[in-house]
């Protein structure tokens, strides 16, 4: 399985305040954005921003689609298909941590 890491996901209260922080304070470029989440770039990481009641707080580690294939068979988790095109499974490591396996749409 290749892993890479993609994202880290914090929850925020209001999305377009935190929006707007992250690109006075450090030069984000929103990549996508809508009432409930977004996404950033800030230099060569992205960051999510994520209301609280959709997603915990997570690291998203982008995988192809055939491992995710695998490991949500493995964890035993339905593949979720997101919005902006994107497949995953959330499973959580023996701290409790979210950990998101994400695969992108082939271009």
């Amino acid at each position: 399985m290749n892993l890479e890491l993609d994202h880290v996901a914090l929850t925020s209260t209001n999305i377009p305040a935190s929006i707007a922080w992250y690109s006075e304070h450090c030069g984000a470029v929103v990549l996508y954005q809508d009432a409930s989440w977004a996404m950033l770039q800030i230099g060569k990481g992205k960051l999510a921003l994520v209301s609280p009641n959709q997603h915990p707080g997570h690291v998203g580690l982008r995988i192809d689609a055939n491992d995710l294939e695998v490991a949500a068979q493995g964890f035993n988790k339905p593949i979720e298909n997101h919005r902006d095109g994107t497949k995953g499974i959330y499973v959580e490591d023996p701290d409790g941590n979210a950990i998101e396996f994400i695969s992108y749409p082939k271009d």
